[in-house]
């Protein structure tokens, strides 16, 4: 398919991101899988190449670029049939730390992720009782002279254990006594290398080949130079985080959508049924149809989001709008590929089964849809608030 619209200035990015990943086929991802393991030789190709360091300025030894062509990298790494999950969380949280962080700790943190010599993968925000409801969150940061004493636990966190560093949100003030329900939360950058027992991990097995870890913390102590902006500010300071996450994994969706319509177009144009191609079935061309148009409207507002969170304007309802349309278009463009391909689409062999699995999961995270539709009803369009 011929690139038009927004995307079509990125070419000379697309063209080096599908060059590394032609060195990571579907076998390479097929096998990670198989073996649930995580890609190890993807991450520190990504890592030498700077696209892991997109959004790290190049003052920082970073790539110095803008959150559309990061989401662009991200969304070609799908599209070519890898995952590109286990590496994401190094760019939107980049948000959080450039907007938030002191100077000091930019150039204390900023070089030796650009340069590989840190990875920072893991983001802990969910817990178990508070679900969804970040304002309701339980762990809590205690002021212990130079340092925080934080426990409590955390749920679904991602790739703690392929992790050097760890952005943190906790409570550094009980709920009551704030007046709004987002004060109170503070965010830490929480060095996992100097832990010492403190953080007990329980990995989970997930449908999907992603590592993922419930985590109990027992009297952790952080430095207190390592919390990022203003204590009891820090729900704010992880808006940027969100915000920017949306929209990359937007990108991701529309990549994830692109490689089920080409692979399933492209199988259907080969395969012969009753004496006549499959893709000349209606039943078969238009589910593959409208999941293009669908995936089509969804990189366009993914690049209004990015536009606008790239010149510093409100972007949080585009944002949420464009994680909405891409998850529903990759999800389309899933089941419509399963359709066209029938049996084969189950096998593992030919890799639609892995990636349906990898896809579903952006119908619930980063955020559930239902719960992006009751932003836009409530905050957008004035409609009485549904929780």
């Amino acid at each position: 398919m011929t690139e038009v619209g927004p995307a079509a200035g990125y070419a000379a990015l697309r063209v080096r991101v599908r060059a590394l990943c032609a060195d990571f086929p579907d076998a390479y991802w097929r096998d990670l899988d198989a073996r649930r393991a995580y890609p190890e030789e993807f991450v520190a190709a990504m890592t030498r190449s700077g696209l892991l360091a997109a959004l790290i300025p190049a003052a920082y030894g970073g790539e110095g670029m803008s959150l559309a062509e990061a989401s662009v990298v991200l969304e070609e790494v799908n599209r070519s049939g890898g995952n590109v999950g286990p590496a994401h969380a190094q760019m939107y949280v980049m948000g959080t730390i450039l907007h938030h962080a002191s100077e000091e700790q930019r150039r204390r943190w900023l070089p030796p992720l650009a340069r590989g010599d840190l990875r920072l993968q893991a983001f802990a925000v969910t817990e178990p009782e508070a679900g969804v409801d970040t304002t309701r969150i339980a762990t809590f940061a205690r002021r212990d002279g130079d340092e925080y004493v934080i426990s409590g636990r955390k749920i679904y966190i991602s790739r703690v254990l392929q992790s050097d560093l760890m952005l943190l949100l906790a409570r550094t003030a009980p709920r009551a006594d704030e007046a709004r329900r987002t004060d109170g939360m503070s965010v830490f950058l929480v060095d996992l290398r100097e832990t010492r027992g403190a953080i007990e991990v329980r990995p989970l097995r997930m449908m999907m080949n992603n590592h993922v870890n419930e985590l109990r913390m027992h009297d952790l102590r952080v430095p207190a130079e390592n919390l990022i902006g203003p204590e009891g500010g820090g729900f704010r300071c992880i808006v940027d985080s969100w915000n920017a996450e949306r929209i990359l994994i937007a990108a991701e969706c529309v990549g994830d959508a692109r490689w089920f319509v080409e692979r399933a177009a492209r199988y259907a144009s080969g395969r012969e049924v009753f004496d006549r191609k499959l893709g000349a079935n209606q039943s078969i061309q238009f589910p593959i149809a409208a999941a293009y148009a669908q995936t089509e409207a969804a990189d366009l507002m993914r690049f209004r989001a990015a536009a606008l969170y790239d010149a510093g304007q409100p972007s949080r309802a585009e944002a949420n709008m464009a994680k909405l349309l891409a998850a529903n278009a990759s999800w389309a463009a899933a089941n419509a590929c399963v359709d066209a391909l029938g049996g084969n689409g189950f096998n593992a062999e030919h890799d639609v089964e892995r990636k349906f699995r990898e896809t579903r999961l952006y119908q619930v995270a980063p955020i559930s849809n239902n719960l992006v539709l009751a932003y836009l009803g409530h905050r957008v369009l004035g409609m009485p608030r549904s929780y």
